[in-house]
C-alpha cells in the first residue's frame, strides 16, 4: 500500500501519483525552462502534502506566501538576522510548523545568507526533533550555483554548503529535499547528483536537454522531446513517480499563483504631449527612488508576533473520517498487518523511529483505524516486538511478560536488541551472532553490537559466557533463562526480515 498524492494525470488518463513516503527518503529534482510551471508544480504538490507533512519553503520571489491564507503555512520575514532566523528555523522544527520563508526584499548576497542560517537551522535540532518534514528550494541554482555570481563568495559558501547537508544528510535528520532549477548546467552537481525523484520539463538548450535525457536513462535521440512539451507537462522518473519515463500533467492549484505572468491588457489612449508630461513631470504622490548604488539596508529585528505565531501555532488538520466500528481482535490484526507492510520494506531498518511512525499513522488513517493503540508510545513498544521476532508461544510465556518488564529499565533504542536476546534465550536457540545483534539494533556495526552487550550487562541484566571453543552463550538471570552455546562471529549471507506478530 503506498501513501499516494495526487500530481495529475498521464497520457492515458489514469492518476499520476507521488508516493509521499519514498519522497521523504529519495529527495526530488524539477528542471524546467522559465515558463514550463516549475512554480504550478511545487504548488501542486505543497497543497496536496500539506495535510500530510510538515512543510519548509526557501521562496525567492515571494511567490508561495498565498499558503498561508489556505493551508496555514507561517510567513517568515527574511529580513530577520542570520541568528534570528536559526533560532526561528530551530522552533520551527520543535513544534512542527509549516513555513515560508520570504526572501523578495533581499538581495542576491542577503539571500544565500538567510537561506543558509535557516536550513542550517533546520539541520542542527536535537535528534528528539527529527520529524519528517518536506524542504522546498525554488530556483535552487541560486543557492547552489556552480560558480560565483554577483554574491560574495562568503555568502556562495555558506549557501551551496546548507544545500549540500539537505540533500546530502538530510535523510537521517527526516529533511527531504525538493529542488527546482531552471538550467541543470547552473546547479552544483553534488547537490543535483543526491536526487534519485526527478520530473523533468520544456527546456530547449542542446546541454540541458542532454543532461536530462541521461539522468532518465533516455537516448540521444528522445531527448529532443522536452523541446515539445506543454507548460505543465514534465516526464517523471524515480522510486517515489515510476520506474520508467513516464509523461505526466501537472492538475490544478486551489491557491493563488503570485508568479504568474501578467496578461496583456490595451495601451491607454493619449495624445503624444501628454504622454510626455507624465514621464518628464513628477506626480505629486511619487515616490523618490532609492539611491544609486543601492545601500545595503539593516536588517531589522523579527516581530515577536511571529514567533508568538510559530509557537503557538497549530497545523490545519483535516476532517477526520469516520473511525471503522471493529472488534478488538479485528483491530489488532489490522495493525499487525499495517506493521508487517512496513517492516517488509528493506531500508525500513535505517529509518529514524519518528519517519517510521509518520508512515504508520497515515496507513493507519488510510485504513480508519485509530484510538490509543496508534500513539507514540504503542508504536515504539510494537516496533520493539516486532523487530524482536518472538512467536506465539513466545509472546504467551510468562518470561516473555518478565522481559518486557525488564526492557523498561533500558533507554528507548535498546528494547528491541534486548527483547531479541529474550526470545533467543526463552527459544533456547543457539546465541545470535554480532552481526545479527547489529542487525536487530539497526546498525551494520558488530563492533557496536558488542559494545552495547557491554552496556546490557554492566545493567545487570545480562551474562555472557564464553567456552573455551569460543562459542558464547547469554543468560538472562531476571528471567531464568539462557541460549545455547553459539559462534559470535559465523559465517553469514544475510538475515529474512522481522515481521510483528498478532
Amino acid at each position: 500500500m503506498k501513501t499516494g498524492i495526487d500530481m495529475g494525470s498521464t497520457r492515458s488518463g489514469e492518476p499520476a501519483e507521488l508516493d509521499l513516503a519514498e519522497l521523504l527518503a529519495t529527495r526530488l529534482l524539477v528542471q524546467g525552462n522559465s515558463g514550463s510551471g516549475k512554480s504550478h508544480l511545487l504548488r501542486r504538490l505543497l497543497e496536496q502534502s500539506a495535510p500530510l507533512v510538515q512543510q519548509a519553503v526557501i521562496d525567492p520571489e515571494g511567490d508561495f506566501v498565498s499558503l498561508a491564507d489556505q493551508f496555514g503555512h507561517v510567513v517568515v520575514d527574511g529580513t530577520a538576522s542570520p541568528p534570528e532566523l536559526q533560532r526561528i528555523a530551530l522552533r520551527v522544527r520543535q513544534h512542527r510548523v509549516s513555513v515560508v520563508l520570504n526572501l523578495e526584499e533581499l538581495d542576491a548576497d542577503e539571500q544565500l545568507r538567510a537561506t543558509a542560517a535557516f536550513l542550517g537551522g533546520l539541520f542542527d535540532v536535537d535528534r528528539s526533533n527529527w520529524y519528517p518534514m518536506l524542504v522546498v528550494v525554488d530556483e535552487a541554482q541560486l543557492f547552489a550555483p556552480v560558480m560565483a555570481g554577483e554574491a560574495s563568495d562568503e555568502a556562495r559558501r555558506l549557501s551551496l554548503g546548507a544545500m549540500t547537508n539537505l540533500m546530502c544528510r538530510g535523510r537521517k535528520r527526516g529533511l527531504a529535499g525538493v529542488i527546482a532549477t531552471q538550467r541543470l548546467a547552473k546547479l552544483a552537481k553534488n547537490v543535483a547528483a543526491e536526487a534519485s525523484n526527478f520530473l523533468m520539463g520544456r527546456t530547449f538548450l542542446d546541454i540541458d536537454m542532454q543532461r536530462a535525457a541521461d539522468l532518465l536513462g533516455m537516448d540521444r535521440r528522445q531527448a529532443e522531446m522536452f523541446r515539445d512539451l506543454e507548460r505543465g507537462q514534465f516526464v517523471a522518473l524515480g522510486p517515489a513517480l515510476s520506474r520508467r519515463p513516464l509523461p505526466v500533467r501537472i492538475g490544478s492549484v486551489a491557491s493563488v499563483d503570485r508568479g504568474g505572468a501578467p496578461s496583456l491588457l490595451p495601451l491607454p489612449e493619449q495624445a503624444p504631449e501628454d504622454a510626455s508630461k507624465l514621464i518628464f513631470t513628477a506626480g505629486e504622490d511619487e515616490v523618490a527612488p532609492a539611491p544609486w548604488p543601492r545601500q545595503p539596508r539593516p536588517r531589522p529585528a523579527v516581530a515577536p508576533e511571529i514567533i508568538r505565531r510559530i509557537e503557538t501555532h497549530q497545523p490545519p488538520m483535516p476532517p477526520p473520517e469516520p473511525e471503522i466500528e471493529m472488534e478488538p481482535e479485528e483491530r489488532e490484526a489490522a495493525l499487525v498487518e499495517i506493521l508487517n507492510e512496513l517492516l517488509d520494506d528493506t531500508e525500513a531498518r535505517d529509518r529514524p523511529v519518528a519517519v517510521l511512525y509518520q508512515d504508520f499513522t497515515v496507513r493507519c488513517r488510510m485504513r480508519r483505524v485509530s484510538g490509543p493503540e496508534t500513539g507514540l508510545e504503542a508504536f515504539r513498544k510494537r516496533l520493539a516486538v516486532a523487530r524482536a521476532g518472538a512467536s506465539e508461544a513466545v509472546l504467551s510465556s510468562e518470561a516473555w511478560e518478565k522481559a518486557l518488564t525488564a526492557a523498561e529499565t533500558l533507554p528507548e533504542d535498546l528494547h528491541g536488541l534486548f527483547l531479541f536476546i529474550a526470545r533467543s534465550a526463552i527459544e533456547g536457540v543457539p546465541s545470535p551472532s554480532d552481526a545479527e545483534l547489529a542487525e536487530a539494533y539497526g546498525s551494520h556495526s558488530p563492533s557496536r553490537a558488542r559494545r552495547l552487550l557491554g552496556y546490557i550487562e554492566e545493567r545487570g541484566l545480562l551474562v555472557c559466557h564464553v567456552d573455551f571453543r569460543g562459542q558464547r552463550t547469554l543468560a538472562l538471570p531476571t528471567l531464568g533463562v539462557e541460549t545455547a552455546p553459539g559462534l559470535a562471529s559465523p559465517q553469514i549471507k544475510g538475515l529474512p526480515p522481522r515481521r510483528a506478530r498478532g
